[in-house]
């Protein structure tokens, strides 16, 4: 996939993405850190995509002629066939073909490890010790390597042998139980929120495994589950029901503590967001609304709202039924009361907030243009970099065995043998 950056605008701030065809010379926060990237699907290669976005080099190994499965989830795809799933989360990376089910792509993979400072994978618990490939093996002869797995259940506990999928750990968490309408069914996310948490805490501990590292000179095996990020991720829902002993019921689009705090409807049948996190601001509301129910005993503080929930939302859906949308939006925004729209995706994307963030990223790909996500983490001094697209299957196979050490003979060899 040929990709060249637009480039950037000179009223750019200091902390905007780099890209290729820039003239800034600042290396990315995680330049010289070496990355072997064995993981598939969405949860580890959304990872190493962040490590690549920070300057790492990471090569992504795959299945001869398969590659990842995310390949093939298509359509939509780019003009040369690559998914757009795929191209998510594998820019910045190097592909190699390997098949690590032979002796000599374990040999290959080892080659890499022991020149590697991460190893990243997500296979099932135990699945790559046949291999040679685990932790116990590798750090042998690389006591520095960082170890990196992503499971579903940890490397850990009764269920660790168990595989897991983010939607199966959605509902398994209870993360459904409390997200859909509180008369209808659970509602999973609409996105794979569990494996881009999960990735991104494996990320958190990779960072930290190398600031360790750095103290120590010894590596570490970092050990993330979908379940435990999951769980992680009920926060004060999870809390809730730890501090009183009652389970969370599902309430759709309101807060649980705090009120009102939730989707209302306007007039013309538009939704916007109304989140009043504080007694002052309800004040603000009712004068707005000019009614005075912040000196009603029912409404006058926040644990009183959220008992009496039901009675104040009523009149307030009564209320906001009576004008439009724009009506109380901007009103609200006048009067520093937090709301919102209600954004589809292209809505989203096309927020001047959101492209002043370089949210959105143009490449020119074969002669056609191609817009991606960017990254949210904005630093100055060593700015996140769009260096390459995600590649082709196999692409950079030859140039990494050659740096290996291996002749064109013996690659043509592994090929021919279905190795690479």
């Amino acid at each position: 996939m040929t990709v060249a950056m637009t480039e950037p605008s000179k009223s750019e701030p200091a902390y905007a993405a780099a890209n290729a065809n820039s003239d800034d010379t600042r290396q990315g926060a995680l330049h010289g850190i070496k990355v072997l990237d064995l993981s598939r699907v969405l949860a580890g290669p959304s990872c190493t995509q962040v490590l690549a976005d920070l300057g790492a080099e990471v090569i992504k190994v795959e299945r001869p002629r398969l590659g990842d499965e995310t390949r093939h989830w298509a359509p939509p795809a780019f003009t040369d066939n690559t998914s757009a799933y795929y191209a998510t989360i594998n820019r910045n990376k190097k592909s190699l073909t390997v098949d690590i089910k032979t002796a000599a792509g374990q040999a290959i993979i080892k080659q890499l490890a022991a020149d590697s400072d991460i190893v990243v994978e997500n296979f099932k618990v135990g699945g790559l010790k046949k291999y040679g490939l685990d932790y116990d093996s590798l750090k042998q002869t690389n006591p520095r390597l960082i170890y990196a797995s992503l499971t579903g259940f940890g490397q850990t506990g009764p269920d660790a042998k168990r595989p897991g999928y983010d939607y199966i750990i959605q509902g398994l968490s209870g993360l459904m139980s409390v997200t859909g309408p509180s008369d209808g069914e659970p509602h999973k996310v609409g996105v794979a929120v569990v494996d881009l948490f999960a990735g991104l805490q494996l990320t958190i501990g990779i960072q930290a495994a190398l600031l360790a590292r750095h103290n120590t000179g010894r590596g570490q095996q970092v050990d993330v589950a979908l379940l435990d990020s999951a769980l992680s991720m009920l926060a004060n829902v999870g809390m809730n029901h730890l501090a009183s002993g009652e389970v969370p019921p599902r309430l759709g689009n309101q807060h649980p503590n705090i009120v009102p705090y939730q989707v209302f409807l306007a007039k013309g049948n538009q939704h916007f967001i109304l989140a009043c996190g504080n007694d002052q601001q309800f004040t603000k509301l009712c004068d707005v609304l000019g009614v005075d129910w912040q000196q009603d005993q029912r409404f006058a503080t926040n644990p009183a709202r959220v008992t009496n929930r039901d009675l104040l939302c009523g009149w307030l859906v009564d209320k906001f039924a009576q004008q439009s949308r724009e009506h109380w939006l901007e009103i609200l925004h006048q009067t520093g009361i937090p709301c919102g729209p209600i954004h589809n995706v292209a809505e989203a994307l096309a927020m001047p907030q959101a492209q002043a963030r370089d949210m959105v990223i143009d490449f020119m790909a074969q002669g056609s243009p191609v817009k991606v996500l960017g990254n949210p983490i904005k630093l100055s001094e060593s700015p996140v970099t769009y260096r390459t697209p995600p590649p082709s299957l196999s692409e950079h196979t030859n140039s990494t065995l050659t740096a290996l050490g291996y002749d064109s003979d013996t690659i043509a060899k592994l090929k021919a043998d279905g190795i690479i």
